[in-house]
């Protein structure tokens, strides 16, 4: 799964990566975000557009918000036939920005989890494969939520969990986001693990285990940390 990321670009940067022609929210950056927060999500109609969504996918038809926590990631393998999702993947697919995410390694002779920061080697931002949608309730709350997709790992991801966030090639983007673009035969391709080459992974403090600490040392490799906090 996928339960926390990294959005540590500036909007100048994510609007030259993306090719942004219209802000509608200008998001700041975080170290440390987990669901049911607001993410920043490239869509497109008539050209990209960075918009809000907050992270936990609401069905249409749902009756109570609740849902969405229960809907932060959705599986490659069955997104597509999936009643909570299938209309959202022929109609409203998105690219959840992020510079990096968190896993956790279980040992078997420790009673805590190790924290683990995944990253592109380029260090610049990329696009989860996503969806997004509207949901309104009977007292006429909106919402737009979204949802990230997760695959198998690739070798880097291996050691660590079973199963990794798709990222979207750069290449890909425009008809992975393109509603015109509606053939299963075309977009489940997309929806494979990341080249391993071109990623890279270090161990950082466990103190991104609690949801409120939101710090740039976040993503500091542990070692650094270890000797920065000594000085």
């Amino acid at each position: 799964m996928c339960g926390r990321f990294v959005r540590k670009s500036t909007i100048t940067v994510i609007e030259d990566e993306f090719d942004i022609y219209e802000i509608q929210w200008a998001s700041e950056p975080s170290y440390n975000i987990t669901p049911g927060q607001d993410v920043a999500c490239v869509a497109t109609n008539g050209g990209n557009r960075l918009i809000k969504c907050r992270w936990g996918f609401v069905p249409f038809w749902a009756e109570d918000e609740s849902i969405g926590y229960k809907m932060i990631n959705a599986r490659a393998e069955t997104v597509a036939q999936k009643r909570s999702f299938s209309r959202a993947f022929q109609q409203h697919r998105c690219l959840v920005v992020a510079d990096g995410f968190y896993e956790w390694k279980k040992l078997e002779d420790k009673k805590f989890k190790i924290p683990y920061y995944f990253h592109l080697c380029s260090d610049r931002p990329f696009g989860f494969a996503g969806l997004y949608g509207t949901w309104k309730s009977k007292d006429g709350k909106v919402l737009t939520t979204c949802t990230i997709i997760t695959t198998k790992p690739n070798k880097i991801m291996v050691p660590i969990h079973n199963r990794m966030p798709v990222i979207i090639q750069p290449e890909q983007r425009a008809m992975w986001l393109d509603k015109d673009v509606q053939d299963l035969d075309v977009l489940l391709p997309l929806l494979q693990p990341y080249a391993a080459e071109e990623m890279a992974v270090h161990e950082v403090s466990r103190a991104v285990n609690s949801p409120k600490y939101d710090e740039p040392d976040c993503v500091t490799p542990v070692t650094s940390f270890k000797q920065d906090s000594l000085m």
